[in-house]
């Protein structure tokens, strides 16, 4: 049997790497989209051929699964509406636009047992992979510092300073959250939770109700300090995450769409002390720079489908990296360091 994906809400761009992940997979169909607005709907659909559907609850009950990847706001309203009926949940980063809105996403998965899965596709991301590996096996020594940078130059054009983005209400927060966030998972898979942030923000760039620029330091008990720096206004880049140790070093490049275009080889570079000491190169290619990197989320969601059990990213998965860059917005309000809120 065909599984039935219903994708709700297509504003953010990220829905049509997942339509067409789904629909490169025999076994998945997309039985409709639906969108607060019927005619970004019908564009959608047509663009990938699929039906486009007025009615959600209809929808959703045509469905064995859906695919939320509306703007952030509208979350919680198509969580509930998937959970009333039973279906488990594909939900795009952030899982919400604020601490509130993420706790009653919670409470209803919760609540109603559905399976959830959080999209972090940097999870999927086989250097990412590579770097958790020679961090398992202690390859740096002690760990002392993390620097990921990470963002992209679209806050340079019109079309994007005047989409939902980087509309509060509906984002929830500017390029802290909506990049930040993706780095926040990342220390959180690598080196567990910190324990406390001091941030500072920036709209001088662009002047908008958000902010375009934003540098947030995370601290842990054991004396790494993480610091994730995002912007919208990257005309390029090259190295996007550092990693430092007593017995070595770690730098990644071509993972965020700044660095994308930088090089064609030597993206994971790895330096060691001590006998034979120097740099060499991981053969390893990043999933952001081969072109194939958001649809890694909607494969495996449809894998963990197949195979029951756990999903790969979880919805606490998604709390916790919000609860992040939750603390980093109150560490810019403040102007303090402040705890990091599970």
């Amino acid at each position: 049997m065909r599984l039935k994906v219903a994708m709700l809400g297509v504003e953010h761009y990220h829905a049509n790497f997942w339509a067409s992940a789904f629909l490169q997979r025999p076994e998945v169909e997309i039985v409709g989209v639906w969108d607060p607005v019927a005619d970004k709907a019908a564009e959608f659909a047509a663009r990938h051929d699929i039906e486009a559907q007025g009615d959600l609850r209809s929808l959703i009950r045509r469905s064995h699964a859906v695919a939320i990847c509306s703007a952030t706001n509208d979350h919680l309203m198509l969580v509930e509406a998937a959970a009333a009926l039973g279906r488990p949940v594909l939900c795009e980063k952030p899982l919400g636009i604020d601490r509130t809105q993420c706790d009653a996403i919670a409470e209803v998965v919760d609540r109603t047992g559905i399976r959830f899965m959080q999209s972090f596709p940097k999870r999927f991301d086989p250097a990412n992979h590579e770097i958790a590996r020679l961090l398992k096996e202690k390859a740096l020594g002690q760990l002392t510092l993390c620097r990921v940078r990470h963002g992209h130059s679209h806050g340079l054009a019109e079309a994007f300073r005047s989409a939902w983005f980087v509309d509060p209400a509906r984002s929830g927060g500017g390029t802290l959250l909506d990049e930040g966030v993706h780095a926040a998972d990342f220390l959180r898979w690598m080196f567990d939770e910190p324990e406390s942030v001091f941030a500072t923000l920036s709209s001088a760039a662009l002047d908008l109700p958000v902010e375009d620029t934003a540098v947030a330091t995370f601290r842990y008990a054991q004396g790494l300090i993480a610091e994730v720096t995002t912007s919208w206004c990257f005309a390029a880049a090259d190295t996007s995450i550092e990693i430092y140790g007593t017995e070595g070093s770690i730098l990644l490049s071509g993972v965020d769409i700044a660095s994308r275009p930088t090089r064609e080889t030597d993206f994971l570079r790895v330096f060691r002390r001590g006998k034979g000491e120097g740099w060499s190169a991981s053969e390893v290619v990043p999933s952001f720079k081969t072109g194939i990197f958001h649809e890694h989320v909607a494969w495996a969601f449809v894998d963990a489908l197949k195979r029951g059990g756990p999903m790969p990213v979880t919805i606490e998965d998604g709390r916790r990296a919000f609860a992040m860059i939750d603390a980093a917005y109150r560490s810019a309000a403040t102007g303090r360091a402040e705890p990091i809120r599970a």
